[in-house]
């Protein structure tokens, strides 16, 4: 078994490819911050089982979703936005219903657990260097 197919060591590059495009989604929630009639977006993040593989099954890759009934579906069945539920409340009179501060918090968060996995990535494969005495 190669070392990139166990399934903790995948499951941690799923969740850090999710933290990275979560990334870009909340960037772009920040970029289109006085856009008329933008909703701010968000990433569902994925479930893991007790293996350490993916629930939904696709390890890796990120499905595309309908967020709109006028939209032409998708071949993906897994949803992984969301619109942002308490959006109502607090939408301008343009219709532009991102916060930023919660944004902002979204970002930092994100980064924190980006870094985490990253940390547990590494010292992952540095245990495992350690364990086929590599170092």
């Amino acid at each position: 078994m190669a070392i990139n197919d166990l399934p903790v060591l995948s499951a941690l590059r799923t969740k850090m490819q999710w933290h990275q495009e979560r990334q870009r989604v909340l960037a772009e929630n920040i970029s289109n911050a006085d856009t008329p009639n933008f909703k701010p977006r968000d990433l569902i993040e994925p479930k893991f089982d007790s293996n350490g593989s993916s629930a939904a099954g696709s390890m890796g890759t990120l499905a595309m979703m309908r967020t709109s009934g006028d939209h032409i579906a998708s071949s993906g069945g897994s949803q992984n936005f969301e619109q942002n539920r308490k959006a109502g409340f607090q939408t301008r009179p343009a219709g532009n219903a991102v916060n930023l501060e919660d944004e902002m918090l979204k970002v930092s968060a994100n980064q924190m657990d980006y870094a985490a996995a990253t940390s547990l990535y590494s010292r992952s494969l540095g245990l495992l260097k350690t364990a086929i005495g590599k170092r």
